[in-house]
């Protein structure tokens, strides 16, 4: 059975779910559920502790005022890492949490052991043209998108955070 919390990091409300036992691995998930990594989760927990995270505006975790880029989320998964006393810590993301998981390394390398990046790009170039479209529109088409999220799988299962960033902030 995980173990479910909150921390008050960098003002921020971050939900986590702890799994297993063993070396701690910070699982950072991709851009739109945060439980994306399934029955893998699991799996991993079988030999480590996870620990999953539910990034800003994402999942459990609300939204703020704060800007939603990588470069502020991996200051708060330092900050978790700290605030859970874990010393150093792998981390793994997957496309929005790899964005994340690299920018953790590059800022706080002195909490990070071992990085694991799963299906992420470096760059904006580094995409599909047609996601970087597709991403580029999400603002202009959030009053039209938002009533189809919220009324989703997703959104349900998520009602606060779905709701609050509905405003489909992108993320950079």
């Amino acid at each position: 059975m995980p173990k479910e919390n909150f921390a008050d990091v960098n003002g921020q409300h971050i939900f986590y779910s702890v799994h297993g036992a063993g070396k701690p691995l910070i699982l950072l998930h991709g851009g739109i559920d945060p439980d994306s990594f399934g029955s893998n989760l699991a799996e991993l927990a079988k030999g480590r502790q996870v620990i999953a995270v539910h990034l800003q505006g994402h999942g459990r975790t609300p939204d703020t005022d704060r800007p939603l880029r990588c470069e502020t989320l991996s200051d708060d998964i330092a900050a978790l890492i700290s605030h859970l006393k874990l010393g150093k810590a792998d981390v793994m993301g997957y496309s929005l949490g790899s964005r994340v998981a690299l920018q953790t390394d590059i800022r706080h390398p002195d909490v990070v052991d071992r990085l694991v990046l799963v299906s992420g790009t470096m760059r904006r170039d580094g995409a599909y043209p047609e996601a970087v479209a597709a991403f580029n529109q999400l603002e202009a088409n959030a009053a039209m998108l938002g009533g189809s999220v919220k009324a989703s799988p997703l959104g349900q299962a998520y009602p606060v955070s779905i709701g609050r960033s509905c405003s489909a902030r992108s993320v950079t």
